[in-house]
């Protein structure tokens, strides 16, 4: 009996040899950030050896964590990043519902407005947000990080979410209404289950802006135990040297939990993508 064979086609080779070597450019620099942790003071700054270090120094991973209050940074920035996420969405929802379901005066502008706000660079503010956040006594807390975190990045919260509302059918939220819903009840239970997808882009988004930010935190923050894992980190820089081995270690087990969260998460990215880029 004869079976269908795959037609061989050399667009497919060079397709998956280009995405091979995409791949290979990207995850590099993460090679070398875990060879690097994994190498003695010795091998750091010598000329003459190989990419490998010729003594595995595992310890690496481990001395991290009394060196320096590693795990204070890495609960900090879970702090700050989840509660920037969601003081994010929580306000994002109703004013994205609002600019994709309701017809007001200044909608234009509003809308302009939120646009514009992405254009500014927290570097631009910094002094006008530190002295803010010095007259209100949020200047060396968690709570203000959590706030001007969530923000920064309201806007694309808001822009996003709000693709993902006009993509969503009025008539659903009309055939709630009439079986008895009234304008809130209809957003939770039949709204928010259907933009599911962008809801859920969004908060990764969200999240991973937040947990990489480093300049307002570098500002605010200066009490040691109060430091996210992008400034806490600078512990490990002397004035004379550098401790690469343990700031890549530590760099390593910054950059897992975002890749953990991603890919728990990303089979609705691409869905919540694409109905955030809806024409409305």
């Amino acid at each position: 009996m004869n079976t269908l064979q795959p037609k061989f086609s050399w667009k497919r080779v060079l397709l998956y040899l280009f995405v091979f070597i995409v791949c290979i450019v990207i995850l590099y620099p993460y090679f070398v950030m875990f060879i690097t942790a994994a190498k003695g003071d010795s091998e750091m700054y010598s000329t003459t050896g190989g990419i490998f270090p010729t003594v595995w120094h595992w310890e690496n991973f481990v001395d991290i964590w009394t060196a320096a209050p590693v795990f204070k940074y890495l609960l900090n920035s879970f702090l700050v990043a989840g509660g920037a996420t969601l003081v994010a969405i929580v306000c994002g929802i109703p004013a994205a519902y609002a600019l994709s379901r309701m017809k007001f005066r200044g909608k234009g502008i509003f809308m302009g407005a939120v646009i514009m706000s992405q254009m500014f660079s927290p570097v631009v503010l910094l002094v006008g947000i530190y002295q803010l956040m010095v007259n209100i006594g949020l200047h060396d807390s968690i709570v203000g990080l959590i706030l001007l975190n969530a923000a920064f990045n309201q806007a694309f919260a808001i822009w996003l979410l709000r693709g993902t509302f006009t993509s969503i059918s009025p008539e659903m939220e009309q055939a709630a209404k009439i079986d008895g819903c009234g304008t809130v009840q209809a957003l939770v239970k039949i709204l928010l289950p259907m933009a599911a997808p962008g809801i859920i882009t969004t908060l990764i988004f969200v999240f991973i802006n937040s947990w990489n930010e480093y300049t307002i935190a570098l500002t605010l923050i200066s009490t040691d135990a109060l430091k996210p894992i992008t400034v806490g980190i600078n512990t490990f820089y002397g004035l004379t040297f550098i401790q690469w081995q343990y700031l890549f270690a530590t760099s390593i087990f910054a950059t897992i939990p975002v890749v953990i969260l991603f890919l728990l998460i990303e089979k609705h990215l691409v869905a919540g993508l694409t109905s955030g880029g809806v024409k409305g």
